[in-house]
C-alpha cells in the first residue's frame, strides 16, 4: 500500500518490494537485470520486461502523469531510479 495525494494505493507484493528498492537507494541506477535478481530472485525465469510492465503500473498509480514522470525515472539504455 502507498499514499498518493491523501488518498491509499494498493500495490502487489513485487510493485511494493520494486518501489521500497528504488526509493531506499534515490539516485541509484539499477539494469532491468539486477531489479530482476534482487526483486525476484535469480531462480525467476521470467523476461527482463516484467521490469517495464511494473515500473508502467508504478507510474500508472503513482505519479501525476506517468507519460511524464517525476519520481520513477528512466536513464535511457541504462535502467531505472528513483528520483530523491
Amino acid at each position: 500500500m502507498a499514499i498518493r495525494d491523501g488518498k491509499t494505493v494498493d500495490l502487489t507484493a513485487k510493485e511494493y518490494d520494486l518501489i521500497e528498492l528504488l526509493m531506499r537507494n534515490p539516485r541509484r541506477v539499477y539494469s532491468r537485470e539486477n531489479l530482476m535478481n534482487v526483486v525476484w530472485g535469480y531462480a525467476y525465469a521470467g523476461d527482463y520486461r516484467t521490469v517495464d510492465v511494473h515500473i508502467r503500473r508504478l507510474r500508472e498509480k503513482l505519479e501525476k502523469n506517468p507519460a511524464e514522470p517525476e519520481y520513477i525515472m528512466t536513464k535511457w539504455g541504462v535502467g531505472y531510479y528513483f528520483k530523491g
